[in-house]
């Protein structure tokens, strides 16, 4: 049965992921209900485009029915966040082969692509894993607005504007701040051995 949560039937993630698990189409209504302007958000800062944007997002809903099971995610809202995003991001780099074009999801990309480079194949899974795994490690040592700010720009790209009206900041402070963290993030991944 679904909770009540401030006069409203919302379900929780535990409620929705056993919908997946029993294989219930409702489980795909209760995940849009819960987490479309989540995932939306995420999908529109990277593509740019409300349209793409809304097929990222029923893409990763679909991605979500075809994965749980075996998947049993324990943050329903990450995990369809990271479809989301992948998709998105996927798609983004679809229409950047087609006309070269900027964007803050391209900005964003490019401020971190000197040191972190995707991996192409299998092989690179383990050294992706064990990257993911650094980076999860430098972010826990930064102070909350740091990470904060880390995050809005390199996971949901949002702009240096945004990210300052948002925190009250000047962008200035958000670009100087972004410099300085990707610079720390640099010495941390060369003293792990990472050649970037």
């Amino acid at each position: 049965m679904p909770s009540l949560i401030n006069g409203t039937d919302t379900m929780n993630d535990i409620e929705i992921v056993k919908l997946f698990l029993n294989r219930d189409e409702t489980a795909i209504k209760a995940a849009s209900d819960q987490y479309k302007s989540y995932l939306m958000k995420i999908a529109h800062n990277i593509t740019g485009s409300r349209e793409d944007a809304e097929e990222c997002v029923n893409d990763a809903l679909l991605k979500a029915w075809e994965s749980i099971p075996p998947q049993n995610p324990e943050l329903l809202s990450a995990y369809l966040g990271k479809l989301a995003r992948n998709l998105a991001i996927n798609r983004r780099k679809r229409q950047l082969a087609d006309k070269r074009g900027g964007g803050e999801a391209q900005l964003a990309f490019e401020e971190l692509s000197e040191m972190i480079k995707s991996g192409e194949n299998v092989e690179q899974e383990h050294d992706r894993r064990e990257l993911t795994a650094e980076l999860n490690a430098f972010l826990e040592k930064l102070t909350e607005p740091k990470r904060k700010i880390f995050v809005r720009r390199y996971w949901y790209c949002d702009s240096v504007k945004i990210i300052a009206a948002e925190m009250g900041l000047t962008e200035t402070c958000v670009s100087v701040t972004l410099h300085r963290i990707r610079e720390k993030l640099r010495v941390h991944l060369r003293k792990r051995g990472y050649n970037v």
